[in-house]
């Protein structure tokens, strides 16, 4: 889906779309957990506003009518617009999105640091990948929980060193792809007539951006799904990538195997949907992104200081990724997680 034409999105954040279904959450930060009921909402901040999500989720968090009860106790009260002239998608948006981000209500600053004081949470939005870790790290360092949008990073080893400094600082963070939470993905999991998942293919739309590997950019909405059926534990990965298409291949321990399809944007139909393959039966799901799902499991991170997602396995999506991109250099030759250093 082109990232301009997500503003469509705006009117499934008004809760349009099916009941969300968010898994169960890991990691703890008491603080957060044992707010009592009558206490203020927490307060939201953002950084970067060169992305539709801004707006999406800016509206989700000012405005009563689209509150669900997963961010009822959350408030978006100040933003810093950040931006990167040199990266095309930020430069010519983030005057117009810090325009409508600043028409809820919110307060606009003009450094992270003046940011921090000012918020308990802060979702990292910014569009560009390689900006995240150095926009994360005075995050940490001042104790904030993060939600970092997609891409996580853009190399390998800006990932690690987001992990690191999450661990380092005891602050709790995590990121993840809408899809992942999308309506109809999370029930594959565990639908008793599967069984056990002994693979599953995924297909999502893909496309390139400047400075950044090319799953790492768009073609991790479908990594991160097939991480979310499953899980952790992939040993090898083999990738083929022609004009239409690429075709990564992993290899699970005890023998699972999981397909990325990333569908070249303009080459073909595009889409997205995952097909599950278990001990009992097969199922299969083809929802499109949701927003509202995603927010739901911000906010119950926010609230409760857990991440839905291990932070073994955000690693390891970016990690296999990587591997995707090395297999590629390398003619299609299968390459092992373990053989990467970042």
């Amino acid at each position: 889906m082109n990232e301009l034409s997500r503003r469509d999105m705006l009117q499934m954040a008004a809760g349009t779309v099916a009941t969300v279904c968010v898994p169960a959450l890991t990691g703890q930060a008491e603080e957060l957990s044992a707010r009592p009921a009558s206490k203020p909402p927490l307060r939201v901040g953002m950084i970067g506003l060169d992305t539709v999500h801004v707006t999406v989720f800016g509206k989700m968090l000012t405005q009563a009518e689209m509150v669900r009860p997963e961010w009822k106790g959350l408030r978006l009260v100040a933003a810093f617009p950040g931006g990167n002239p040199d990266f095309p998608l930020s430069k010519n948006r983030v005057a117009g999105f810090t325009k409508e981000v600043r028409e809820l209500g919110v307060q606009i600053v003009d450094s992270i640091e003046a940011l921090l004081p000012l918020v308990d949470v802060v979702m990292l939005e910014s569009v560009d990948g390689r900006q995240h870790l150095e926009q994360a790290r005075p995050v940490f360092a001042a104790g904030k929980p993060l939600f970092i949008d997609k891409p996580l990073a853009a190399s390998l080893a800006d990932v690690r060193e987001i992990a690191a400094l999450g661990k380092k600082h005891n602050v709790p963070w995590f990121t993840a792809s809408s899809s992942r939470f999308s309506p109809g993905y999370p029930e594959l999991r565990t639908n008793a007539e599967v069984g056990n998942i002994l693979g599953c293919d995924v297909y999502s739309q893909a496309r390139a951006a400047v400075g950044h590997p090319d799953l790492f950019w768009y073609g991790v909405h479908g990594v991160d799904l097939l991480y979310s059926l499953m899980g952790t534990g992939c040993e090898l990965v083999t990738a083929v990538q022609t004009p239409y298409t690429e075709q990564v291949t992993g290899t699970w321990e005890k023998g699972r195997v999981g397909t990325y399809r990333a569908i070249r944007e303009h080459t073909g139909k595009t889409g997205l949907g995952a097909a599950v393959f278990g001990t009992k039966g097969i199922a299969r799901c083809d929802s499109y992104y949701d927003y509202p799902s995603l927010m739901s499991a911000i906010g119950t991170f926010f609230t409760t200081g857990k991440s839905p997602v291990p932070v073994d396995e955000m690693v390891e999506v970016f990690t296999w990724m990587a591997a995707a991109e090395e297999s590629k250099r390398r003619g299609g030759a299968p390459v092992k997680l373990a053989d990467l250093k970042g």
